[in-house]
């Protein structure tokens, strides 16, 4: 089993940056792709920015230029770094993680996930 525990999540101003961090129990090494998905009120979950075990990115059309997606292998985290943020960024942001021979973008396990609200 893996768990993955984010934190990072916040109140920022329109314009602003956060970081958000998740911190899985295992080597990253030891799962698939991690990404970091959202989840905004009355509205289904969607993939914010996906990292293959082989360092690819992937990003969803709306935070393209605006957030970036990394690892730290050492520490097995992998974090979401938001910049100019917007008021539709606003959701709460779930870390997922494929399993090792799983689906890609199927994520086997989840985070508790991290409130982020951007105030216009």
């Amino acid at each position: 089993q893996v768990q993955l525990v984010e934190s990072g999540g916040g109140l920022v101003q329109a314009g602003g940056s956060l970081r958000l961090s998740c911190a899985a129990s295992v080597s990253i090494f030891r799962i698939g792709a991690m990404g970091w998905y959202r989840q905004a009120p009355g509205k289904q979950r969607e993939l914010v920015a996906i990292l293959t075990r082989g360092g690819t990115t992937n990003y969803a059309d709306s935070v393209k230029g605006r957030f970036t997606i990394s690892r730290d292998n050492a520490k097995n985290t992998v974090y979401l770094q938001m910049n100019s943020l917007q008021y539709e960024d606003t959701a709460v942001y779930y870390c997922g993680a494929d399993s090792f021979s799983g689906p890609f973008g199927a994520p086997a396990w989840w985070g508790q996930g991290t409130q982020v609200t951007v105030s216009s």
